[in-house]
């Protein structure tokens, strides 16, 4: 699944409904809401979302900010992290090269506890 959506930047089509919902009751994947459609496949966001990730050659979206960084870890390549700041609106930019931010200095908040995130992991 992952060779393929990094090949082609779209959502894999796998045709098994039990093996979806298998994967995502194990935390593999999420799927959209009453239906097989795949939402995530971490770190990656088959959806646009306020994390975009410019490696590898393309745009990529991400499912918060800390797998924007998964992003450029998967595929292995240096990037340019894209947002803003959920506070104030303010822009956000983050370079990744040999695997490490630049800046190194921003402080990452997490509104939900770990515990809780599968509870509503969209909207964590």
């Amino acid at each position: 699944m992952y060779s393929e959506f990094v090949e082609t930047g779209q959502a894999p089509q796998l045709g098994d409904d039990a093996a979806l919902r298998r994967l995502e009751e194990a935390h593999a994947l999420v799927l959209e809401r009453d239906t097989t459609a795949i939402r995530m496949l971490s770190p990656f966001s088959v959806v646009p979302s306020a994390w975009r990730v410019l490696a590898g050659g393309r745009t990529w979206y991400s499912n918060c900010a800390w797998d924007s960084f998964g992003v450029c870890a998967a595929l292995r390549a240096d990037g340019l992290i894209e947002s803003s700041c959920a506070d104030c609106g303010e822009p956000i930019a983050v370079e990744v090269h040999d695997l490490r931010p630049e800046p190194d200095d921003l402080i990452f908040h997490v509104l939900v506890p770990a515990r809780h995130w599968w509870n509503d992991i969209v909207f964590t």
